[in-house]
């Protein structure tokens, strides 16, 4: 390890990317009990902000997938109205820049928020209002960020044309990919191709939730049969992978995701809090990192799993001993694997992320 040891305020300062964060996984715990007083949701646990944020935080041992998506439950409940969506959208973005991440492509499944008649493009007309709003609030704190977003259609859903074509709508107002979430056991996204060639004839983006409760089998079909360009979580390629004592052996699917450089979205906390691993350490984001994978670090959702990105870059700082020169790859990683038009990435990079990070080490 280098002499640039990462302390949380150095981490804060730096400038970071987002690439997997779910709108509706990071709510702040004060707004959800308004918006439930505004539209008279009874559901919520408890009323005081501060119990509430650590009931959503689901770290209990041996976690699982259905305790984690419990809290949906209630935060999609305060996400029926446009208004509510805009404010949401709002303070994501500026919580985000006041977190220091000058760039997040943000996803939410507008089929999620129809339950009081909304129409899909209302919906995601309010939360492109909403982040809109949020940036010029950041800006006016002197946070500078860029917010894209991603549509996501559930895989458990009959949805997936109609939000893959929606996205494709809006792609010039601030959608920029289109994203398959939800369990992945029992509904293989190949039950959403019609979806796929919608996005592959319009020349979209499509990154998929793949490899995070299920194995290498969703991994391989999100590549090869559905064209995905990342991987959301992608976690289990390492079920790929054998260390023998100082040997590393890699199938021929972890040396196509390898060399393809196809960008994985690693959220460690949120796998710890899923149980799709046992605990941080455990993780093989490091592992993945030391192969040179084209390994990103995110969040998932923020509200239940309790963190930000400065938090996330922290904890693996901790666990793995990482510098700030790791910070920078990974973040560098990120920006590479952006949705966003070649020319403005190359300036994220060359104007904002590099400077950023010899600013730092100056």
């Amino acid at each position: 390890m280098s002499s640039d040891v990462l302390s949380l305020s150095l981490i804060e300062q730096a400038p970071k990317v987002l690439l997997h964060d779910h709108l509706d996984g990071g709510l702040r715990p004060s707004t959800i009990i308004e918006l439930a007083k505004e539209c008279g949701y009874e559901g919520l646990p408890t009323k005081d902000p501060e119990a509430l944020r650590t009931w959503f935080i689901a770290d209990e041992p041996n976690g699982d997938l259905v305790r984690y998506l419990a809290g949906f439950t209630h935060t999609t409940a305060v996400m029926q109205t446009k208004s509510a969506l805009a404010r949401v959208a709002r303070e994501c973005a500026v919580d985000l820049a006041r977190d220091g991440v000058v760039y997040a492509e943000i996803r939410f499944a507008p089929e999620l928020h129809t339950n009081e008649g909304l129409r899909p493009s209302d919906i995601v007309q309010a939360v492109l209002q909403g982040f809109k709003d949020g940036v010029e609030e950041a800006r006016g704190e002197g946070n500078v960020i860029i917010i894209r977003t991603i549509l996501s259609a559930m895989r458990q859903a009959e949805r997936s044309r109609e939000i893959a074509a929606l996205a494709v709508d809006f792609r010039d107002e601030g959608v920029c990919g289109f994203d398959i979430a939800g369990p992945e056991k029992g509904f293989p996204p190949t039950h959403h191709l019609e979806a796929f060639r919608i996005l592959q004839n319009a020349d979209f983006h499509l990154t998929l939730h793949a490899g995070e409760a299920f194995g290498l089998p969703s991994i391989w079909e999100a590549l090869q049969l559905c064209n995905a360009e990342r991987l959301g979580h992608g976690v289990r390629i390492v079920d790929d992978i054998t260390w023998d004592k100082n040997e590393v052996r890699m199938g021929r699917l972890a040396n196509y995701v390898r060399d393809r450089r196809v960008p994985l979205e690693l959220c460690p906390t949120s796998n710890v809090h899923t149980g799709a691993v046992s605990a941080l350490h455990e993780h093989p984001i490091e592992k993945l990192r030391q192969l040179k994978f084209r390994v990103t670090l995110n969040t998932d959702n923020r509200l239940m799993s309790g963190v930000s990105l400065s938090s996330e870059f922290d904890a693996c700082a901790t666990t793995f001993g990482w510098d700030l020169s790791i910070m920078e790859w990974l973040t560098l990683n990120a920006a590479k694997s952006a949705f966003y038009q070649f020319d403005h990435r190359l300036d994220l990079i060359n104007k904002v992320i590099k400077p950023g990070f010899a600013a730092l080490r100056n």
